[in-house]
């Protein structure tokens, strides 16, 4: 906190060229590249935790000036004043304090001891001790603005908005013609809400400090909080035109023109912005935001280096393991969530998103865990009781994961996807007709759900009603038309019906679909052969036999791999780097063997050939980058 003294500015000589309309600049303490932004309205709320603050509003007057040029108050306490001073030129604010409480006790009618007391104790973290000594400094020179600006800067600092506007206003009224008035009274309105208000504050600031960027770059943020944002641009290139080398005008245009849909100039912003200050994890989390569409490559470098920089934004951190967990990286996924949820351990989406991902890593215990604390944060919400009988369904209790579908029903009874999944339990639990009754409630809720026209097609195939079944497929293709197992099982259902060609249409449909679907090749070898074509038989089978076999090496290395990782985690470094090989022995074309075991052999301090395994799993998979880049 920058202190001040009120030292000249009471004394005689001093006194008489203060005038009472006039208020000394307020000037801010010098902040972090997060410190210093104003909020603009996004999808998501990350810019509430970078807003500028009229909390964070420290008000100086070149207190060097001050204690250098002026006379100590002329009582019996100006020695314990000077000796106060002396103190806090040395940085001892426990002395300062002591000496500045005796010079009040002895002359307590010194402003400028009651205030430089009321400095310190703010410096020290005591706010509300600070309060009543600037109070008196208002009640001792009531037409002094700073004096008023002093008084509210400590009740924003505890809490008391109402309050501290109040006197801010008392300070425009004092100073009508200095911006820094208007702007702090800005700020604290801004803090309130009360945006409109706040944007009248900064427009008189701007008609009175034109050129000052700063103010031009607060009033377009104020503008965008309206989602007025045509009006922010306008007063962020005006910032930009007054100081090109301003680096939060930048930002605040990036993500205004994001926001207007013009995201190649909101790219250019966002770089300029990261050229002047490349340390702002602000505008590499929003230069990702706007890449997320045409580049992922970028966006997930982006969110990398955002995550480095300020890893304690938990909207940042789950963005970034959203886009983890779409590019089907659970682990990493699931360390960025966990992250979410230690920084917002009372947010139910947190607990959520942290759910899914380890449901997608297989940890079905921990992810029932994570559910539970969701529904416990948010009892309404039927989407968490949907998800943690999901979890239910991959351990296999059949019996709680139905209880928690029609747990979620009576929340939400007309969603077609839950009536699905209390079906898909059902069927588990072998209670085909109940299934079958709940497929078809969710199809008449959502006619176009072709999931549903699948499963409920292989349940009447299972049942022996095979031309309900084919019905079903085929709606299901219908409304899917990239659907190869639907196809697959059409042809199957068909062969079994004797239906050779049409089996084979379908059959070959699905091949097209997902050429290395092995089933699918085999039978229509089957399918061929009672065709009489034995040549395309043959080779179909062959086809499906090289997949099998070559899925099975993938199995392999998967298990391995998993084994491997599992060791790394426990600091088995030998077994792990083994498993890996083996991994890579089984199928050499697994990425994720050679990347694990680049890893592996980093942390062994063999960087030399982790450098080729991280470069082979690159070649193989370019979502694949090392650590660090």
């Amino acid at each position: 906190m920058i202190m001040a003294s009120l030292t000249g500015m009471f004394s005689a000589h001093v006194q008489d060229s203060f005038k009472a309309e006039e208020m000394p600049k307020l000037t801010a303490k010098p902040q972090s590249a997060l410190g210093k932004r104003c909020a603009l309205p996004t999808g998501l709320s990350i810019l509430r935790a970078l807003r500028f603050s009229a909390i964070s509003l420290i008000i100086a007057i070149l207190s060097a000036v001050a204690v250098c040029q002026s006379k100590p108050p002329a009582t019996t306490g100006s020695s314990e004043y000077q000796r106060g001073l002396s103190a806090m030129q040395k940085g001892d604010l426990p002395a300062a304090r002591v000496a500045f409480e005796k010079a009040v006790k002895l002359t307590p009618r010194s402003a400028d001891a009651q205030n430089m007391l009321g400095q310190v104790m703010l410096e020290q973290g005591d706010v509300a001790g600070a309060i009543p000594h600037f109070r008196t400094v208002t009640r001792l020179k009531p037409i002094l603005p700073v004096a008023h600006a002093y008084l509210a800067q400590a009740l924003e600092s505890n809490g008391q908005m109402d309050d501290a506007t109040a006197e801010f206003r008392v300070a425009v009224q004092l100073a009508p013609k200095q911006p820094e008035a208007h702007r702090a009274l800005g700020r604290a309105l801004g803090a309130q809400q009360k945006t409109d208000e706040a944007i009248e504050e900064f427009k008189e600031a701007v008609r009175l400090a034109p050129e000052q960027a700063e103010l031009h770059d607060e009033l377009g943020s104020l503008w965008a909080q309206k989602s007025e944002f045509t009006d922010a641009e306008e007063e962020f290139r005006h910032a930009i035109r007054i100081d090109a080398k301003y680096e939060p005008a930048f930002f605040h245009l990036g993500v205004t023109l994001s926001n207007l849909g013009e995201q190649d100039q909101a790219l250019q912003a966002l770089d300029q912005a990261l050229q002047l200050e490349p340390n702002d994890a602000a505008a590499w989390f929003y230069r990702g935001k706007t890449l997320e569409v045409q580049n992922p490559e970028e966006t997930l470098r982006s969110y990398e280096r955002a995550t480095t920089l300020k890893p304690d934004l938990p909207e940042l951190q789950t963005r970034f393991g959203v886009l983890l967990q779409r590019r089907g990286d659970p682990e990493r996924a699931i360390v960025a969530f966990r992250k979410s949820v230690e920084l917002t351990p009372e947010d139910p989406e947190a607990h959520n998103n942290l759910g899914l991902a380890l449901l997608q890593h297989g940890e079905g215990d921990v992810a029932i865990k994570e559910f539970q604390t969701a529904i416990k944060l948010r009892p309404e919400d039927g989407a968490f009781r949907q998800n943690l009988g999901t979890a239910y369904l991959q351990k296999a209790d059949f019996d709680a994961a139905i209880g928690e579908f029609r747990g979620a029903l009576k929340l939400d009874p007309e969603k077609a996807s839950l009536h699905y999944d209390l079906a898909l339990a059902l069927k588990l639990k072998d209670d085909l007709p109940a299934a079958i009754a709940e497929w078809k409630e969710s199809l008449r809720l959502d006619p176009k759900l072709a999931d549903a026209h699948y499963s409920l097609g292989v349940t009447l195939w299972q049942s022996g009603d095979f031309p309900a079944a084919t019905e079903q497929l085929q709606l299901a293709i219908q409304n899917q038309p990239d659907y190869a197992e639907a196809y697959y099982t059409l042809g199957t259902v068909l062969k079994q019906m004797d239906k050779l060609p049409d089996a084979a249409d379908a059959l070959h449909q699905a091949i097209r679909l997902q050429p290395d679907f092995a089933g699918a090749h085999t039978t229509l070898a089957a399918v061929l052969r009672q065709l009489g074509d034995t040549r395309g038989a043959a080779a179909e089978s062959k086809a499906g036999s090289e997949i099998s076999k070559q899925k099975t090496n993938q199995q392999a290395a998967t298990f391995a791999t998993n084994s491997g990782r599992r060791l790394l985690g426990v600091g088995d470094l030998d077994g792990a780097i083994s498993q890996f090989r083996a991994a890579i022995s089984a199928m050499p074309t697994f990425a994720p063997a050679h990347y694990q075991l680049g890893l592996a052999l980093t942390q062994k301090g063999a960087k030399e050939e982790a450098g080729r395994e991280f470069q082979k799993a690159a070649e193989l998979d370019p979502h694949l980058t090392p650590p660090g880049r």
